[in-house]
């Protein structure tokens, strides 16, 4: 559902662990839940609301507009795309 999605979606902004780190929680979420999407919810917004991605982001262009631009774009189409992934 669209619930669990944004729980996911919460989940993994507060948790903030790494690709390597978020695998075995997005395994269980496939295979116990049967939820590809929020499994790929998981994994891909781990990722785009990384505190440190969007720093180094920050760092290299010296714009915040530019380095906040990453989780406003990508965030809408993960939660998107999980959707459609929990559809099938």
């Amino acid at each position: 559902t669209m619930g669990g999605l944004w729980l996911t979606l919460l989940a993994t902004t507060v948790i903030e662990v790494c690709s390597e780190g978020s695998t075995p929680i997005a395994a269980d979420l496939l295979n116990r839940a049967g939820a590809p999407g929020n499994a790929f919810t998981f994994l891909m917004a781990g990722v785009a609301t990384d505190y440190t991605e969007v720093m180094s982001i920050r760092d290299t262009t010296r714009s915040w507009k530019i380095a906040l631009f990453l989780p406003l774009v990508t965030v809408p189409q993960i939660v998107l795309i999980g959707a459609v992934l929990n559809q099938f």
